[in-house]
């Protein structure tokens, strides 16, 4: 019997596992994930009869055929996650949690499961995941830190965006590794890591670029900014829309990055409603993601106009 632990690479995703193997070690399984946007995971995964998946953070609609593939060929699956699921799977070796709630992430739906037994990686997991409120929810009466465990949660996520690993600071793999051998927050953070102090730079470098951002539209409901093709901007792109996101609840925000012969698109919708990010995305081939939060992966230069106009839309 084998064991593959499947994790979105961002804050949600290293905090949901982190929870589940203090809980439950499985110190031979094999690591499977990547960068926050690299959600397609389980083709890397070969499994057969009695093997035991665990898939944490990534789209159902995203990874359909191969998890159809995983459950036949006799592996068991436990799949958590608040992404749109696509069309409804159902099978005898499949433990599924989906939860699309307007304020969930994975994390909450794992801390739920365990009945809060490792309560602050929750917390870190929902401020990484742009839920502070829910974050605070949760960590209230538990003794935290929680502009520390905010500042965490934020870092595990900004580390996670780039249009290749070599964007990122850390491999997600490594974050995740270097976290769970500190068990909980507050000791990963007194061992004051290498780790952590590359992402404390790099995120206050890469946010100081992205303030100088280009705006494209700008109305009462929301804006349109655009960064333009560097690894900063790769990086800061999806944390950057969650802080404007807190800071202006009730208007949307686009960030595009300019990628190629195209462009990278992070959507947030209004912090007061948290709805239809994710239909406005998947009006276009690569878009996908959840209410409050969604994105594209490449948008065609000749379709910016189209964008904007369904971005206002959207969110008349």
């Amino acid at each position: 019997m084998a064991d593959f632990d499947v994790f979105n690479g961002d804050a949600d995703g290293i905090c949901s596992l982190l929870q589940l193997r203090l809980n439950e070690p499985r110190e031979t399984a094999k690591l499977v994930t990547g960068r926050k946007r690299d959600i397609a995971l389980l083709d890397r995964v070969e499994a057969g009869k009695d093997d035991r998946i665990t898939v944490l953070d990534i789209s159902m609609r995203n990874n359909a055929v191969d998890l159809t593939r995983l459950l036949d060929a006799g592996a068991h699956v436990f799949y958590a996650d608040h992404h749109n699921p696509g069309d409804e799977i159902t099978h005898k070796n499949l433990d599924a949690h989906i939860n699309l709630a307007p304020e969930i992430c994975t994390a909450v739906i794992i801390h739920n499961l365990l009945n809060g037994a490792f309560a602050p990686w929750a917390v870190v997991g929902a401020f990484g995941d742009n839920f502070p409120a829910l974050a605070r929810r949760i960590g209230a009466g538990h003794d935290l830190d929680l502009t520390a465990l905010e500042r965490l949660g934020l870092l595990l996520n900004y580390n996670g965006y780039g249009a290749s690993l070599s964007d990122l600071h850390a491999h997600p793999k490594d974050l995740y590794l270097a976290c769970l051998a500190h068990k909980t927050p507050s000791a990963f953070l007194q061992a004051d890591t290498d780790i952590y102090r590359r992402l404390t730079a790099g995120y206050d470098e890469d946010m100081l670029k992205a303030r100088r951002a280009e705006t494209l539209s700008d109305t009462d409901q929301g804006r349109v900014l655009l960064l333009p093709d560097a690894a900063s901007s790769r990086r800061i792109s999806g944390v950057y829309g969650n802080q404007l996101a807190q800071d202006y609840p009730h208007r949307a925000h686009a960030i595009l990055t300019r990628s190629g012969d195209g462009y990278v698109v992070s959507v947030r919708a209004p912090v007061l409603q948290r709805q239809g990010a994710d239909t406005l995305c998947m009006q276009f081939e690569t878009g996908g993601g959840r209410a409050a939060a969604a994105g594209i992966n490449h948008l065609n230069e000749q379709d910016i106009d189209r964008f904007i106009q369904a971005f206002t839309a959207q969110f008349a």
